[in-house]
């Protein structure tokens, strides 16, 4: 009897993140940051190829993910990340060649589009390579090819070295929610 009240618990708890996370897919997520319009919620923009040439990469936005709360996302949705090995006083960009076959630098193209993150926080860093790529409070910007869909965070903590970042340029290595944090250790 208890293995099956176990087996509907998690069916319950598998569904209901599956609902949650289909919705935000499809919905709008609230920022909590303002972003240009009066209620301050954004929409996730259309899934887009993983071209960093592409020109909505020169995008920057906060959004809100499932499980770690505000985070910083690339034009298409995709979340950037920070390598701990870089540093950001002075910007500097330790993942080149091999490292950037599964981190792609955020290339800075200009003059890059924000909502909900401050002007002053984004700035650029010349790679070793000689490109430019986009940094958020001193650090570069990459994305993970992990990460197959706008939103997902699966490079979270990858090598104890890779975290998204917050609107304000720091990284997150904890969720906000422990609830959802232990919904599956059942």
């Amino acid at each position: 009897m208890n293995r099956l009240i176990a087996t509907a618990a998690t069916s319950a708890v598998c569904l209901a993140a599956f609902t949650v996370l289909t919705a935000c897919q499809s919905g709008t997520v609230s920022s909590g940051y303002s972003s240009g319009s009066a209620s301050g919620a954004m929409s996730m923009p259309m899934q887009m190829p993983a071209d960093q040439t592409d020109p909505a990469k020169a995008e920057l936005r906060a959004a809100r993910a499932f499980d770690l709360g505000p985070v910083v996302v690339d034009g298409s949705g995709f979340t950037v990340y920070r390598y701990d090995r870089d540093s950001a006083k002075p910007s500097r960009s330790r993942c080149d060649e091999e490292c950037t076959q599964q981190w792609l630098p955020v290339r800075a193209s200009g003059d890059v589009k924000l909502t909900g993150i401050d002007r002053a926080l984004v700035g650029s860093v010349t790679r070793p390579d000689g490109t430019d790529q986009v940094t958020l409070a001193g650090w570069p910007l990459y994305r993970y090819t992990g990460d197959e869909m706008p939103g997902q965070t699966a490079g979270q903590g990858a090598n104890r070295a890779w975290f998204p970042l917050t609107p304000e340029g720091r990284k997150i290595e904890t969720t906000t929610d422990s609830w959802r944090a232990d919904a599956f250790r059942l």
